[in-house]
């Protein structure tokens, strides 16, 4: 038997100060989009916007539906966008960013498994890391340099083959 590791390095900020001006505009959208979440069952609101290659900005945010499985996340919808209306278009960052009626949004969160899926596969599709920056409404940050980080095992094509 041999056993194996699985590490990466992302940074961590105090706060949106400590951000570059960017970064920070960017996640502030993020907070700021969470307003627009469908979220009357789990009064989870969260928050996606990417800068594209081309400057341009998209956001999504998350979708309920009292058949849970028909919802869908800010992510996943942030994805759909940016192939419908910028197909070919590469994203460079997303931010992400949540807010809720039950629990304080003081620190980051990572994207849900599925959600890792498709931005592990969009990276594969454009052939470039997508960026993750990660924070609550308020608190400590995360920089991600690729969101396929998040999904060391990640399905892909290659299984098809």
């Amino acid at each position: 038997m041999k056993e194996n590791t699985f590490e990466f390095q992302y940074e961590v900020y105090d706060n949106v100060n400590e951000l570059n001006a960017q970064d920070a505009w960017l996640l502030n959208e993020a907070r700021s989009v969470t307003e627009n979440a469908y979220a009357p069952y789990s009064n989870f609101h969260v928050g996606a916007v990417a800068i594209l290659a081309n400057g341009e900005i998209v956001a999504g945010t998350n979708q309920e539906n009292a058949s849970y499985p028909v919802g869908i996340c800010a992510e996943r919808v942030l994805l759909g966008t940016v192939a419908t209306q910028h197909p070919n278009i590469e994203i460079q960052s997303i931010a992400i960013s949540y807010n809720s009626d039950t629990v304080k949004s003081d620190h980051p969160i990572s994207p849900c498994g599925m959600c890792r899926q498709a931005l592990s596969e969009y990276e594969t599709r454009m052939k470039k890391p997508i960026r993750l920056i990660l924070g609550g409404q308020e608190g400590k940050i995360y920089i991600i340099k690729s969101a396929g980080l998040l999904l060391p095992f990640a399905f892909t094509k290659k299984e098809l083959s």
